[in-house]
């Protein structure tokens, strides 16, 4: 059932527009705009919003954003280097260093000092709560949870996995064998071809 079934006319073309229904299942989004770039612009991110509530609702889990899982996992492993030792902590140590990157490009991208957004938020973050993280429109570290900026689970939990099995795969490789060319393959050092002699060997006669 329905409240209102119309026909109506939209940028020259007729529409029937169906509203008011009690149980819809399934629903129609009208996006316009000045310019068919604008438009695909509206759609693509309208799609990647909706992407995002489809993985929060289905996980039932959200992180606060701007980076601030990744700082709370590298500041666990910086403590974490330093009981275990040895060339063990180096590897822990550049794991936990990456994982800086986010946090890092968020402020680059927003146009931010990284170094000076990058101390701050590491030291606030210790200090205040593991959900303070990097608030790209205000410029500052702030609690994300606070201030509505989150993330679903299932994003931050598939990179970190991504990034532990490449850094796994990498520290496994034991040796690095180098191949050389063949002498075959690089053909014959300098010089002219066999057959043809030099200047003096021509005859000159008439």
């Amino acid at each position: 059932e329905a409240e209102l079934v119309e026909e109506r006319k939209v940028a020259g073309e007729n529409m029937i527009f169906v509203e008011g229904c009690k149980n819809p299942k399934a629903v129609t989004i009208l996006i316009r705009g000045g310019t068919e770039h604008v438009v695909d612009e509206v759609e693509r991110a309208f799609e990647d919003a909706l992407k995002v509530v489809k993985d929060v609702m289905e996980d039932g889990a959200i992180l606060p954003a701007g980076g601030a899982p990744e700082i709370e996992l590298s500041i666990k492993l910086d403590e974490y280097a330093k009981q275990v030792g040895g060339k063990e902590a180096l590897a822990i140590e550049a794991f936990a260093d990456a994982l800086k990157i986010i946090p890092k490009t968020l402020a680059e991208n927003a146009g931010l000092d990284t170094i000076d957004v990058l101390v701050r938020v590491i030291s606030e973050h210790k200090n205040k709560g593991i959900g303070i993280g990097v608030d790209v429109f205000a410029g500052e570290p702030a609690d994300m949870l606070e201030r509505g900026i989150i993330a679903p689970a299932r994003v931050t939990k598939q990179a970190v996995k991504s990034a532990s099995e490449a850094a796994i795969m990498i520290l496994r490789i034991d040796d690095v064998i180098a191949a050389k060319a063949s002498k075959s393959e690089g053909g014959q050092g300098g010089g002219m071809p066999g057959g043809m002699g030099g200047m003096g060997d021509m005859n000159m006669g008439m």
